[in-house]
């Protein structure tokens, strides 16, 4: 009776022991869920954190209800070294697009250039500069194009920071209203700043003039062909009339 059940007892545990050798595959473990992008809750529409230095950080901010096309932002200086915090608002044109930290002249303090895109078809692009300085922000204004940079302008900038310099460029198009086509060529130009007051510089020749200057070559040449026709009309002229002549004297010999 003892011999049975500790037959019985190696036969459960060697049909158990088999079992378990043929389910040794391999566990599928169940991916991490993706982190979620953290959404601003309303009426927030846009934030980027800017840290210039160990303790200097600006929290830039747009806000409003309603429109997208109208709101207002505001910076958020946290100076955690000298416990200070201070609050700069203004009234937004469109949508930020990006910021961007700089120190164009080069004096220790920063610059925050807040890019929106404008509904303005005039303009498009909106700069909303502010330097700060002892915990005070002091506005700056943010030059239009000109008669010259604005030839064959029609939006879609590309703002960026190089070697502590704002840089802007724009395809240029051809034609005007909905006529215009991109000629190919971008227009480039460099901002600095002196006093507190922007300085332009145009980087790239402008290729508007480029291509104005080219039908002025081809009236030349036309010009040039429409004098060849003329020369060889007044040499054929001179040619028959000089025929004409022989003929006549040869006729004025007969008749003698």
């Amino acid at each position: 009776m003892i011999n049975r059940f500790y037959l019985s007892a190696l036969v459960i545990g060697t049909v158990t022991a088999i079992a378990g050798c043929g389910s040794n595959e391999p566990k599928t473990t169940a991916a991490p869920p993706a982190a979620k992008k953290s959404e601003l809750m309303a009426p927030f529409r846009f934030h980027k954190l800017i840290e210039v230095s160990p303790g200097q950080s600006y929290d830039i901010l747009s806000w409003g209800r309603g429109s997208q096309d109208a709101g207002s932002f505001m910076i958020l200086h946290s100076d955690s070294s000298a416990i200070k915090y201070t609050t700069t608002t203004g009234d937004l044109d469109g949508a930020i697009v990006d910021v961007y930290n700089a120190d164009m002249d080069v004096d220790g303090n920063p610059e925050i250039l807040i890019q929106a895109k404008s509904k303005d078809t005039t303009n498009y692009a909106s700069i909303y500069a502010f330097e700060f300085s002892n915990n005070k922000a002091n506005k700056l204004d943010f030059p239009r194009l000109n008669n010259s940079q604005r030839k064959g302008y029609r939006g879609n900038d590309n703002f960026y920071i190089r070697d502590g310099k704002l840089i802007r460029e724009f395809p240029i198009y051809n034609g005007s209203g909905k006529d215009a086509k991109p000629s190919g060529a971008k227009r480039q130009l460099e901002y600095g700043l002196r006093s507190n007051e922007f300085t332009v510089k145009q980087l790239s020749k402008d290729s508007v003039e480029v291509a104005t200057k080219q039908p002025v070559a081809a009236n030349t040449a036309v010009k040039q062909t429409t004098d060849t026709k003329a020369s060889s009309k007044s040499s054929e002229k001179k040619k028959s009339s000089s025929k004409s002549k022989k003929k006549k004297h040869r006729r004025h010999h007969r008749e003698e």
